[in-house]
């Protein structure tokens, strides 16, 4: 029988990195720019907070407060420095989105590798990994009555705090970008950045701020991953390939970022699913096909969004394409 109830949880727990990322993604694309190095992006941002937590650790004893404190802001502030790093490249060099997101996902992985390697030197480990398990388990602890509350308190409230955060954040971020004045410029420069110029909006102060604050954002789904889901263990490359799901999240989400928090509960079970479908010793190789079903639907994802002819079903208009004053 399949087990729902130990599913779910790991679902949620595989799907708050995408939500993250797809959140940050969501409200930088609506600015007009294509990040495409939201996987380095939040790569950097998970060994930033491993850097913070690996020195405070090795200073003795270990306060609650200071535990997530520093590793949080690290983290943001790694990931600030990448999206200050694109802006600067892409708004104020107009230098090509596509490109330049494609070399920040190299040069994020490369940080984080080259910088995780040292820490590993730096313990002594045995093994090429390092395992933060004192400072992790403040960002993994649940609710206190989670247990208490049965099967309700396992699906509901056994995460940790993070996971809360990202469902909080998405849902901001959607009130913002649909209710507020500060939404309607930003989608205004998203749409048309001319346009917007010519009514006083500051299209440079938009661009920077959206794609900054979402990079941040993506940021917090790299330490998620490493001082929630994997318990405070840092090993290089073993990110994966989730910062490409949640790109492929926005598409699948029509840019809307309260979608996101079941579609990247679906895209997190999908992930992992092939770990819960019992095939027996003589069908072990039917599970490496499982393993293929959140590609398979990031494809059909890809074909279906190009068939849709609604005006709010599609990218902003200005999407990927630098915005040159003077032609305006």
């Amino acid at each position: 029988m399949f087990d729902f109830v130990s599913f779910i949880p790991r679902a949620v727990g595989q799907g708050i990195p995408l939500l993250f990322g797809s959140t940050g993604e969501i409200l930088t694309e609506k600015s007009g720019n294509l990040n495409l190095g939201i996987p380095g992006v939040m790569y950097a941002g998970g060994i930033c907070g491993v850097i913070g937590s690996f020195y405070y650790e090795q200073s003795g004893d270990i306060n609650g407060a200071l535990a997530i404190l520093i590793p949080l802001l690290c983290s943001l502030l790694g990931s600030l420095l990448m999206g200050i790093l694109y802006c600067f490249l892409t708004v104020t060099l107009r230098a090509n989105q596509n490109v330049t997101g494609l070399a920040m996902t190299t040069f994020g992985i490369g940080v984080g590798n080259f910088f995780g390697g040292s820490l590993i030197k730096l313990s002594g480990a045995d093994v090429p990994s390092i395992a933060l398990s004192r400072t992790s388990l403040y960002f993994s602890k649940s609710l206190p009555f989670a247990d208490k509350l049965g099967v309700f308190g396992k699906l509901f409230l056994s995460y940790g705090f993070l996971a809360y955060a990202a469902v909080v954040i998405a849902l901001v971020v959607a009130f913002v970008i649909k209710k507020t004045r500060i939404g309607l410029h930003l989608r205004a420069v998203g749409e048309s950045p001319a346009t917007a110029d010519a009514a006083g909006i500051n299209v440079t102060k938009y661009k920077y701020f959206a794609t900054c604050i979402g990079c941040m954002i993506a940021g917090l789904g790299g330490l998620y991953y490493v001082m929630d889901y994997a318990c405070g263990v840092w090993s290089n490359d073993a990110f994966g390939d989730r910062g490409w799901l949640a790109i492929a999240l926005v598409i699948f989400t029509i840019w809307k970022s309260d979608v996101s928090i079941p579609a990247s509960i679906l895209f997190g079970g999908l992930y992992i699913i092939y770990l819960y479908i019992p095939t027996g010793m003589d069908h072990m190789e039917i599970k490496e096909l499982y393993k293929m079903l959140p590609y398979i639907v990031t494809l059909l994802v890809l074909i279906i969004s190009s068939m849709r002819n609604k005006r709010e079903n599609q990218p902003p208009a200005s999407l990927g394409l630098p915005y040159f004053r003077e032609e305006r």
